[in-house]
């Protein structure tokens, strides 16, 4: 039978700074709980919390040093780390442009009051193929497959005003199809 030690706050912040790893241990397995219930509301993607639970621990490991007990206790200490993670990666670049191209799930479509979610039954598809070839592959890339008109200019290989300049012409042209 297995007895876990239990240390009191200042054993633990002693054993810390000296880089005991059963210390380490014992922090983890009684702290990574609460501090993923600080990131994860905070990111709300759970893989992008379990790599920033990942980094706080490697960051409260090499930082210990600079923890002083007399500014406040360890676990807020630990939670202003796991805080300002999170929001470091909430206002990265990588991370945004993670979060601007993934699918709506069906719920976004039943709160927005709508139960269609296939372009295809509305019709669209098909008043999209009256457009001229070069007109059809870009509004396909960008309002059906969420590209963004510079990301469709390197794809085509073609400059970014000529897209701009085509995706406006088709939305002109569908609006004539429509006669909207």
């Amino acid at each position: 039978m297995f007895i876990e030690k239990k240390y009191s706050d200042t054993e633990l912040i002693m054993l810390l700074k000296q880089h005991d790893e059963a210390a380490f241990a014992y922090l983890y397995d009684n702290y990574a709980g609460a501090l993923n219930g600080i990131i994860l509301p905070i990111v709300k993607v759970e893989e992008a919390a379990n790599d920033i639970l990942q980094e706080v621990f490697v960051r409260i490991w090499k930082q210990i040093e600079h923890y002083d007990e007399s500014k406040g206790r360890l676990f807020t200490w630990m939670l202003n780390i796991a805080r300002n993670a999170s929001i470091d990666l909430l206002r990265s670049k990588n991370f945004k442009n993670s979060q601007q191209n993934l699918p709506l799930n069906e719920s976004v479509y039943e709160a927005a009051g709508s139960s269609i979610t296939d372009v295809n039954k509305i019709g669209l598809r098909k008043l999209i193929e009256g457009l001229r070839e070069e007109y059809r592959s870009l509004v396909d890339l960008h309002y059906f497959q969420g590209f963004t008109q510079e990301e469709i200019s390197n794809i085509m290989d073609i400059p970014l005003g000529t897209v701009k300049t085509r995706l406006r012409s088709s939305l002109q042209q569908l609006r004539n199809i429509v006669n909207i």
